[in-house]
C-alpha cells in the first residue's frame, strides 16, 4: 500500500508542472479575477450567515466587529441580511460565469494544442498510436480533463469558503481553536478514503472507453466483414462485455462518490457536534457566538459534500490528462531547409537507405516533372515505407541526391516536396460536402474549376445535377459516394492543388482497370509540372508509366518502361 501511495504521489508531482504550464493559456488576469470574486463571495456569505444571529436571538449581542448587524429594529436587520445575501449571490453568479469562461478556454486550448501537435508530429512518433485512441484523445478524453479543471475551480471556491468561515468562527469563539486538530484529522481521513480504488476505476474506465472507440471505428465497412464471416454473435458478445465493464465502472465510481458523501456527512456532523460540545463546556462562550458559529459551520456542509465528489472527479481526470499529455508532448518535426524553392529540373536520388523495421536500399532514381513512376512489389514488402520517405515524412538512414548541379540533403529535399499531395487507399474525405472537400485542397478554386476537376476524374456522371453537384453531402445516405467515387474525389483534390509531387499509394485500388488507367492518364496530362509516384499491384499501370520502381527483398531497382513492356502488359 505504501508503495502504491508513493507512486500516486510521484505521479501527481510529475503532472503538476505540465498542468500549471497549461494554465498559462488562460492568462493571469482571468485567474486572479476568479480568485478575487470567490474570496469576496466567501466573505459576504460568511457575513450573511452571521447576520442571521440577531434575527434568531434578538436579545443577544454579537462579538466585537459585528455590532453593526444588530442596530435598528428587526425589519432593518432583515433588510441588512437581504442586502448582504444579495451581494453574496451576485458575487457567486459572477464567479460562476468567469469560471465557465475559464473552463471553456481551457478545453479549447487542450483540443487545439493536441490537434496541432498531432498534425506537426513526425510520422514515426505516431507509429504505435491507434486511430481509436487518437479519436478518444481528441474527443471524450479532453472532456474529462476539462471537467477536472472545472472541478479544481470548484475546489478553490470550497477551500476559500472553508478558510473564511473557519477564520470567522474562530474570531467569534477563540476556544474553538482547540478543535482544529480534530477537524483536520477528520478531513484527512475523508480525503484518503477509497482514493486508490477510485484512481484504478477511473483508469480502467478510460481504457475501456478507448477500446469501445476502436470497436466502433469504421463500423459500416466492418459490418460487411462481420456479416460475411458469420461472426455476429461473437461481435455482439465482445461489445456487450466492454459495455458491461463500462457500466460496472461507472456504477462503481458513483458508489464510491455516494459512500464518500455519506462518510463525509457523518464525519462533518460528528465534528460540528464535538465543537459545540467543547464550546458549551468552555466558560466564556456566549450564546450569540455559538449561534453565529453554528450558522457558519452549517453553511460548510454542502461544500464538504461537494468537495468529496469533486475530489473523486479530479482523480478520474488525472489519467485523462496523462493521455492528453502523452500526445501533446509528441516531438515536433524539425524545420525544413529553405535553400531550394522549386523543382525546376530532374531530381536524382543517387542513394537512399532505410532502417528497421523495413530495411530498403534504393539507388539511381530519377524523378522528372510530368513523368509517372510506378512503385510495385509484393504486399508488405515496404512500398508504403519507401513512399513515406520519398514524401519527406520519415527520415531515411542515408540520403544522397542532386537536382541539376546542386547537391541537396534530406532537409532541402523535404522543402522541395513539402507542397505535395499524398493520397492513400485508406483515406476518406472528412468534409461535409463535395465543395468543402475540394476547397480544402484549393481554397481559391472557382465553381468552374472544381466542376472541371470532377469531369476530369469521371465523377460528373455520378453528380448529374450541375447546379447542386458541388453541395452534395458526403455523409447523407441518399447521396453517399462509393469507395471508387471517393477515390475519384480525392484525385480531383490533387488536380486542383497542382502539387510539386504526388504520392498515390493504391489511391485507385477501388477503380476497375480501365477507369484507373483513364484517371492516371488525365493526371499526367493535367499536371505537366508534377512528379507522380503511383503505388499499384496492377501491372497494367505500366502502360501509362515512364519507369517502374520494383522492390524485392530489401532492394529497390528502377527500370524504364519500354514499348515491349507495354505490349506484354496489353497481351496479358
Amino acid at each position: 500500500m505504501q508503495a502504491g501511495n508513493a507512486r500516486s504521489r510521484e505521479q501527481v508531482r510529475g503532472l503538476s508542472r505540465p498542468f500549471f504550464a497549461t494554465l498559462a493559456s488562460l492568462g493571469l488576469g482571468g485567474i486572479v479575477w476568479y480568485v478575487a470574486l470567490s474570496l469576496g463571495s466567501a466573505f459576504t456569505g460568511s457575513v450573511a450567515a452571521v447576520s442571521l444571529a440577531p434575527l434568531v436571538e434578538p436579545d443577544q449581542p454579537l462579538p466585537a466587529g459585528f455590532g453593526w448587524l444588530v442596530h435598528g429594529d428587526p425589519a432593518m436587520q432583515a433588510t441588512v441580511f437581504l442586502g448582504i445575501s444579495a451581494s453574496f449571490a451576485l458575487l457567486r453568479w459572477q464567479a460562476a460565469r468567469v469560471g465557465a469562461r475559464l473552463a471553456s478556454r481551457y478545453g479549447m486550448y487542450l483540443r487545439q494544442t493536441v490537434h496541432a501537435r498531432l498534425i506537426d508530429a513526425p510520422l514515426s512518433s505516431l507509429a504505435d498510436a491507434t486511430s481509436a485512441e487518437v479519436a478518444n484523445v481528441l474527443t471524450y478524453n479532453i472532456e474529462i480533463a476539462t471537467q477536472g479543471f472545472s472541478v479544481m475551480l470548484q475546489l478553490l471556491v470550497a477551500g476559500l469558503t472553508t478558510v473564511v468561515s473557519l477564520a470567522m468562527a474562530l474570531w467569534l469563539s477563540p476556544p474553538l481553536l482547540l478543535a482544529v486538530p480534530f477537524v483536520g484529522a477528520l478531513a484527512w481521513a475523508a480525503s484518503h478514503a477509497s482514493s486508490r480504488e477510485q484512481a484504478a476505476v477511473a483508469r480502467q474506465y478510460v481504457a475501456d472507453l478507448t477500446h469501445l472507440f476502436w470497436l466502433s471505428e469504421d463500423f459500416p465497412r466492418r459490418w460487411r466483414h462481420i456479416r460475411s464471416f458469420g461472426r455476429e454473435t461473437v461481435e455482439k458478445a465482445h461489445y456487450a462485455d466492454i459495455s458491461q465493464r463500462l457500466g460496472r465502472g461507472y456504477r462503481r465510481q458513483m458508489d464510491l462518490i455516494a459512500s464518500g458523501r455519506l462518510m463525509l456527512e457523518m464525519l462533518a456532523a460528528l465534528g460540528i457536534a464535538a465543537i459545540f460540545f467543547v464550546a458549551s463546556r468552555w466558560h466564556g462562550v456566549d450564546r450569540a457566538a455559538l449561534i453565529a458559529v453554528c450558522l457558519l459551520l452549517g453553511r460548510l456542509l454542502p461544500y464538504l459534500v461537494s468537495t468529496r465528489q469533486s475530489l473523486q472527479q479530479l482523480r478520474s481526470a488525472i489519467p485523462a490528462f496523462e493521455l492528453w499529455l502523452r500526445y501533446a508532448s509528441a516531438t515536433e518535426e524539425g524545420p525544413c531547409s529553405a535553400s531550394v524553392d522549386t523543382i525546376d529540373n530532374t531530381l536524382h536520388i543517387r542513394r537512399l537507405t532505410t532502417d528497421a523495421p523495413t530495411v530498403l536500399e534504393l539507388s539511381d532514381l530519377r524523378l522528372t516533372p510530368g513523368e509517372l513512376t510506378l512503385v510495385c512489389g509484393d504486399s508488405g514488402i515496404g512500398k508504403t515505407s519507401l513512399v513515406d520517405v520519398l514524401a519527406g515524412m520519415v527520415e531515411p538512414a542515408s540520403f544522397v541526391a542532386r537536382m541539376g548541379e546542386r547537391t541537396i540533403d534530406f532537409s532541402a529535399y523535404k522543402t522541395l516536396v513539402r507542397e505535395g499531395a499524398y493520397v492513400s487507399q485508406s483515406v476518406r474525405p472528412w468534409q461535409r460536402t463535395v465543395r468543402e472537400c475540394l476547397q480544402w485542397a484549393a481554397p481559391d478554386a472557382t465553381d468552374a474549376m472544381m466542376w472541371q476537376a470532377l469531369v476530369d476524374v469521371g465523377l460528373d456522371k455520378r453528380l448529374v445535377d450541375v447546379s447542386v453537384a458541388l453541395d452534395t453531402a458526403l455523409s447523407s445516405s441518399s447521396s453517399r459516394l462509393s469507395g471508387g467515387e471517393l477515390q475519384r474525389l480525392l484525385l480531383a483534390q490533387v488536380l486542383l492543388h497542382r502539387p510539386r509531387m504526388a504520392w498515390l499509394d493504391e489511391a485507385t485500388s477501388a477503380l476497375d482497370t480501365e477507369a484507373e488507367l483513364a484517371v492516371l492518364s488525365v493526371l499526367r496530362r493535367r499536371l505537366p509540372t508534377t512528379i507522380l509516384l503511383v503505388v499499384s499491384h496492377r501491372a497494367g499501370v505500366a502502360c501509362v508509366a515512364d519507369q517502374c520502381l520494383t522492390i524485392r527483398a530489401g532492394q529497390a531497382t528502377v527500370s524504364a518502361v519500354t514499348r515491349q513492356d507495354v505490349a506484354n502488359v496489353a497481351a496479358i
